[in-house]
């Protein structure tokens, strides 16, 4: 057997500074803002507003953004607090584990795995894929939306740089392309205040629908919290995390109310709703062929494949990293967590065969708002997990307008679901089934994890 020499002390070598290992890259702010914007512009925001003209008219949509922007910035501020409390990856799952109970945590993160982040993945991709069959009339927009979720899921589970790459590439065209359509609708559409009356409406303000209407426009705004889900990937979480989110949500606020300005002051209920029902076609694409013609339309069906892809894309990238710290944490198979430096790949390629699932199975209105639900349920219950850490004393103590913030999204959120369950006996159903199924594999998880414990 080989021994090597042992230098004596006279001739010994200055010894090695020892190898430090390489760091992970570090997400920073203008990647976060990124990262935020991509996660909340897809398909609702060209959806929305064309099933909202059938029950509501110009001003009670305008209204509901600018309540549904409202909502996301008190969110924005409430999440922002949580995380300098709990500055670490795993979004709500994480927080309600350690400000509520971990069950609660745990039906957080198993929503997000069944609706919260393939559901949107899925929706866009089918919007996605029948954008391109305008541009390639031999597409199947179902099959092409899968390949896209293909695609990027395969570019996310590659590796970090890359995954990142992808996201701030297709970050940039988007904000380029909505720019430009925005400067279109302002120059060449309509100025008026719109004279047009939803098919459903009277002479009353549309309470029930407006209600209704929250949970579309809380699909459209999904994503205002997206840099929590990756927090421990950001350079100083507890600063750069708030001013992502905050900056992130008043930038696309602003571009939302400027988009929807342009839906009602240029198109009809009957051709929103036109627009929104056919298979190849959104309000963006409609107000296009109305101000530029058929070629305008045309290509911008051809860029809207882009914006799609990178909501897409950002909801790949921050979805797996919540089932990552379940995993971590013994309530999902280790595998699906991830190692150093690298995406949690196993999280990344389930996400992506959940997201072809529904592809093939779900409805797209349905979607919306049954998302739209869940989605804004959880956020309720981290701002009020807020709330109890200030009366517990939790420090760093979440400050006043934090605390103020977190309530007004409680008590909008809770107004929201009671006018809402009264008019959709489904969405309570629905709302009501997830949570059933949550609590089920709660208490199956729990009782792995026990016995696990007991063995070790």
């Amino acid at each position: 057997m080989y021994h090597a020499a042992v230098p004596t002390a006279s001739n010994a070598p200055p010894a090695a500074a020892p190898v430090a290992a390489t760091p992970a890259p570090k997400l920073r702010l203008a990647s976060g803002v990124g990262l935020v914007a991509a996660n909340m512009i897809g398909a609702g925001v060209f959806l929305s507003a064309g099933f909202m003209a059938q029950d509501m008219g110009p001003g009670p949509i305008l209204l509901a953004w600018v309540v549904g922007a409202g909502l996301a910035l008190c969110g924005a501020v409430a999440y922002g607090a949580v995380a300098r409390l709990v500055p670490r990856s795993g979004g709500e799952y994480r927080y309600l584990s350690e400000l509520l109970h971990p069950a609660a945590g745990y039906l957080a993160g198993w929503a997000s795995l069944l609706v919260g982040f393939s559901a949107p993945i899925a929706v866009d991709a089918l919007a996605a894929g029948a954008f391109a069959q305008t541009v390639l009339p031999s597409l199947d927009p179902t099959w092409t939306g899968a390949a896209f979720v293909v695609l990027l899921t395969l570019a996310h589970a590659t590796g970090f740089r890359a995954s990142t790459r992808t996201q701030n590439a297709l970050i940039v065209v988007k904000a380029l392309l909505l720019a430009g359509f925005v400067a279109v609708g302002l120059a060449a559409g309509a100025s008026a205040w719109p004279a047009w009356t939803p098919p459903a409406g009277g002479a009353a303000f549309p309470l029930v629908p407006f209600a209704g209407s929250l949970f579309f426009i809380a699909f459209a705004f999904s994503g205002w919290n997206a840099a929590i889900y990756a927090a421990e990937e950001f350079e100083d979480p507890p600063r750069t995390v708030p001013r992502a989110m905050l900056v992130g949500t008043v930038l696309v606020a602003v571009l939302y109310l400027l988009v929807n300005w342009i839906f009602v002051a240029n198109l009809d209920p009957a051709t929103a709703f036109s627009a929104v029902t056919s298979r190849n076609g959104t309000l963006g694409h409609a107000v296009m062929v109305k101000l530029m013609g058929p070629a305008a339309g045309g290509v911008w069906s051809a860029v809207t494949v882009l914006v799609f892809l990178s909501a897409m894309s950002a909801m790949t990238f921050v979805g797996p990293r919540v089932y990552a710290a379940m995993a971590q944490d013994g309530f999902l198979p280790r595998t699906l967590a991830g190692r150093g430096g690298h995406p949690p790949r196993a999280a990344i390629l389930l996400q992506g065969a959940l997201a072809l699932v529904i592809v093939f199975t779900q409805g797209l209105r349905d979607a919306l708002g049954q998302v739209g639900a869940i989605l804004v349920l959880f956020a309720a219950l981290t701002a009020l997990g807020l709330v109890v850490a200030r009366v517990r004393g939790r420090t760093p103590t979440p400050s006043l307008a934090a605390v103020a913030a977190a309530l007004v999204y409680v008590a909008l959120s809770a107004w929201m679901f009671w006018k809402a369950f009264g008019a959709q006996p489904r969405l309570l159903l629905w709302t009501g089934g997830v949570a059933a199924v949550g609590l089920l594999a709660w208490a199956g998880s729990r009782g792995r994890t026990g016995a696990a414990a007991a063995r070790s």
